[in-house]
């Protein structure tokens, strides 16, 4: 018989009862739904805590797809899950039980039920203003500080149309995207979104925040339109395919919002609201809110930001923060825009039901900052968002040239102050104590940075690249704006069609691609085989591949920079092996392939770049310096060619990535249009041929003979152990065991291209392999 009054958690939880209950909250919320109700009737402490409505809610949007509100976030998730009818009567009547008590608990229905009225509107910390000329724009806000434009919108249908009753009425049965904290994708006809609205009490609700709602309900699109401040935009040189999400619609009741945050890509923003109010708070680039944690991934520089809710931060940690350090803060009203610069911290929370739209954009003032962005490597990326909190050691100088974002104006004293502050190598207590000291998560390492003075110029940002991460050869980060091959499309657009921004597009490149980099070896290679230099349109690489290729004079120029330095002379080795065979056979693919005219390699040092001519014959002294390989097959005519690549595929041995030294080639360029740019305008008689014309290249590839290998020793690798040598020839011995290898880990090689390949297929690829590669060798015609 469980005890009352105060002894019932220990007699209810027995051994249990040591834990706080937000961790008994957060191990409760790792069970699936069946388990959580067997688990409900261990106790009465158990039944409370498993039928918290937010556990329900976070099990339920794990689900994602279509979603309909029954009421209640239980009946809303066993309803999806087919665990129960509508009817039940066991979710109609909840047991009561006297003798517990839990601040925690206590804190979070507070947060569920609280109205926000109290927030009332004033003139707050940003200026507002009624509208501005383009010039005034650039020259004192854009790129320095916020500003509330109150007449923007006054000309817009969406001003008198969008509210919420109109909106459902003429879009009721549209699904919109909502915005939560889930992995899953959540959609909900705007019918049901808004009965939810009507119907929750959720500590933080749903809201929709849909980028698609332009291709949802198009209409919408024609009831606003860009201010005239924010019309230049950079990214809509792209594709509407291709162009990151920019827009968005918001619809949330109160209490909902966006946390603490900095725009995607270090983007500016524009937010229109409709009807309602909001109040925003803000930061200046580099410093983090209290209570913020920032994480950066040292391998790809994926960024992770984990903060409270907003509803959260204003209750919980706003009203223990020290006057100097409260953020700028205002209410905004209906048809009022804030701008948004690149690089702000900014936290918005819904005071009553609102509706607005949202949109992101590239411009000149922030250009330098996007495209700093997309640059591999961490370091920079951390600094941006969490100032010289990201910066391990007093390893940073000052520097006077680049002076802190300027903040006269403001008139707030805690935008003057140099920001100091380092006591955020702990993260938000979860715990009943309130913590208010910021974070950030760097390599492990969080150190004072005394007398050092943060500043979002882009030249004092720069300096925290990392020197030996390359575009080419490093890791892309899945937080970027862009692909990684997009980015170059588009900064290649960009040059050919704003030539009057050729400038700034050169030194955002040499940020984002370091083109400047791998221009200089382009200058290098064409002085070396004495070619034209290139002009002013040949100075950006072109096309989607993985290594940095110029077009200059009718002349294509690649430098291999995918991979280690192994990985690259391979690649190039195997390639002039091939172009040598088809001459000496005398195939008729000779007639298809590039002609080389030069190959070399391209080295780095003492700050200068020297070219060192090789056709593939014999082992080149400058790799033997730099690198010097094991090749069995140094007597070889092409030491690097195609057996030693085999081999060089089997090993385990680590590769050198961090190289200053680089392969190259140039080659006449082919007449005619990369396939992928034509396919989709391609006629069904333009294909046939196109296929029967490439069916007969494979079958040319296949006559030809295998290139000379003499004896092959023994490998001392022990992976290369998967082929049966009676059965197999010795020089298919290699081949035979590099597919073997590679055959174990199908699934995973196939997953890795994304969504290219249906999972399905991939699940099932195993059943389309042999059990063994040498299999197929037997269809080799002796």
């Amino acid at each position: 018989m469980e005890a009352a009054a105060g002894g019932r958690r220990e007699a209810a939880l027995g051994g249990l009862a040591v834990l706080p209950d937000e961790v008994l909250c957060a191990v409760v919320d790792l069970l699936p739904p069946a388990d959580i109700g067997r688990l409900a009737c261990v106790s009465s402490v158990m039944y409370i805590l498993c039928n918290e409505e937010p556990l329900w809610m976070s099990k339920c949007l794990s689900i994602g797809g279509p979603l309909e509100y029954k009421g209640s976030w239980k009946k809303t998730t066993l309803s999806r899950l087919g665990l129960c009818s509508e009817n039940d009567e066991n979710l109609q009547k909840p047991r009561q039980f006297d003798g517990f008590n839990s601040l925690y608990l206590y804190r979070r229905w507070y947060r569920c039920f609280t109205s926000l009225s109290s927030f009332s509107f004033d003139d707050g910390h940003v200026e507002r203003k009624d509208d501005l000329l383009l010039n005034q724009f650039r020259s004192q806000y854009d790129g320095k500080g916020p500003v509330l434009l109150t007449k923007l919108a006054e000309t817009w249908p969406a001003r008198t149309k969008w509210t919420v009753q109109q909106l459902t009425k003429d879009f009721g049965e549209v699904p919109f995207r909502i915005s939560q904290r889930s992995p899953q994708k959540i959609t909900m006809k705007l019918k049901d979104y808004v009965s939810y609205m009507q119907l929750q009490h959720d500590e933080d609700p749903l809201y929709i925040f849909d980028d698609k709602f332009g291709e949802s309900a198009p209409a919408l699109l024609e009831d606003y339109s860009i201010p005239h401040l924010f019309q230049e935009e950079f990214f809509d040189i792209l594709d509407y395919d291709q162009r990151p999400a920019f827009r968005w619609l918001i619809i949330g009741p109160e209490r909902s919002g966006a946390s603490w945050h900095v725009d995607p890509g270090l983007t500016s923003a524009w937010n229109t609201l409709l009807c309602g109010r909001k109040r925003w708070a803000l930061y200046p680039p580099g410093r983090v809110p209290g209570g913020v944690t920032v994480h950066v991934n040292d391998e790809d520089g994926d960024v992770d930001i984990e903060t409270p809710t907003s509803l959260q931060w204003w209750l919980d940690i706003y009203p223990h923060l020290p006057e100097h350090e409260k953020p700028l803060e205002f209410t905004q009203l209906p048809g009022e825009t804030i701008f948004v610069p690149s690089g702000w911290w900014h936290c918005v929370l819904n005071l009553e039901t609102t509706v607005a739209v949202t949109q992101n954009f590239v411009n000149q003032s922030n250009f330098q900052h996007v495209c700093l962005d997309m640059a591999p490597g961490h370091r920079h990326k951390g600094v941006c968002r969490a100032g010289l909190l990201a910066v391990p050691g007093n390893s940073v100088k000052d520097n006077e040239n680049h002076p802190s974002v300027p903040m006269s104006g403001w008139n707030h004293p805690d935008m003057s102050r140099k920001e100091k502050r380092f006591k955020g190598s702990e993260s938000l207590s979860t715990s009943n104590s309130i913590n208010h000291c910021s974070a950030f998560e760097f390599s492990g390492v969080q150190e004072s940075l005394e007398n050092q003075e943060f500043s979002y110029d882009i030249g004092f940002l720069s300096q925290f690249l990392e020197k030996e991460r390359d575009h080419y050869s490093s890791i892309w980060s899945p937080t970027n704006s862009l692909g990684q091959r997009e980015a170059r499309e588009w900064l290649r657009r960009l040059w050919f069609l704003k030539p009057e921004l050729r400038e700034l597009v050169w030194k955002g490149a040499c940020l984002a691609i370091n083109v400047d980099k791998w221009y200089s070896c382009l200058e290098e290679i064409c002085a070396c085989h004495n070619l034209p230099l290139p002009t002013e349109d040949e100075k950006l690489p072109v096309g989607t591949g993985s290594n940095p290729v110029f077009i200059v004079s009718g002349n294509v120029i690649k430098i291999y920079a995918e991979g280690g330095l192994a990985y690259s002379v391979h690649g190039l080795g195997t390639e002039l092996e091939f172009y040598d065979l088809l001459q000496k056979s005398g195939s008729p693919l000779i007639n298809h392939i590039p002609e080389i005219i030069a190959s070399g390699f391209l080295e780095y040092e003492d700050d200068i770049y020297r070219t060192v001519p090789w056709d593939g014959k014999g082992m080149p002294d400058v790799l033997v310096k730099h690198y010097p390989l094991e090749v069995s097959y140094a007597n070889s005519c092409f030491p690097l060619g195609l057996w030693s690549k085999q081999r060089f595929g089997t090993s385990s041995s680590p590769d050198v990535s961090n190289r200053p030294i680089w392969p190259y080639m140039v080659t006449r360029k082919c007449k005619g249009d990369i396939f992928a740019r034509i396919r989709d305008v391609l006629s069904k008689t333009d294909i046939l041929p196109l296929a029967s014309s490439l069916g007969v290249q494979m079958r040319n590839i296949h006559l030809l003979p295998l290139p000379h290998m003499e004896h092959v020793p023994k490998s001392g690798n022990s992976d290369v152990k998967d082929c049966d040598d009676a059965a197999v020839l010795p020089e298919w011995q290699q081949l035979v065991s590099t597919l073997n290898r590679r055959m174990k880990n199908v699934k995973k090689h196939l997953a890795n291209w994304g969504n290219s390949v249906p999972q399905a297929l991939i699940e099932k690829a195993e059943g389309y392999l042999p059990p063994n590669m040498d299999f197929l060798i037997k269809f080799v015609k002796i």
